[in-house]
């Protein structure tokens, strides 16, 4: 995949290595979404203590899965305006957090995963925006 990126980003027309991104993560975006919403809404599990295991690792996963999930939405629909993109996502974040709560699967809800989550989807689109100025 990072091959097919970097053909994209070497081509001469900016503009349609730019709709070549866009396709390619338009068909990982719902994807990895359907995966992410799968795996925020499983039941719980009691977590085994292993070597990389650190007090705020769930906040630390939360922070990176979200990041990935606001890259792969920015990089599927580069038009969208900051507003919609950041009402989505968190609108997304809300959701999951209050469906672990009310689905009574072992889940709960904590506001600081939402924050987590929110921030996730800002270094995710920072990082978007960083590499199309580097590259574009």
């Amino acid at each position: 995949m990072v091959q097919i990126i970097q053909n994209c980003l070497l081509q001469k027309n900016t503009r349609q290595s730019l709709d070549k991104v866009s396709k390619i993560f338009s068909k990982i975006l719902p994807i990895y979404w359907a995966f992410l919403t799968y795996m925020l809404l499983k039941p719980g599990e009691e977590n085994n203590e292993y070597w990389f295991m650190f007090n705020g690792i769930d906040k630390a996963l939360h922070v990176s899965i979200f990041a990935m999930l606001g890259f792969c939405f920015i990089a599927a629909f580069p038009k969208i305006k900051f507003s919609y993109f950041f009402q989505i996502i968190l609108i997304y974040a809300f959701l999951t957090e209050i469906l672990q709560e009310e689905m009574g699967l072992g889940r709960s809800m904590e506001s600081l995963d939402i924050v987590a989550d929110t921030v996730g989807c800002l270094i995710g689109y920072s990082i978007y925006k960083i590499l199309i100025k580097r590259f574009f």
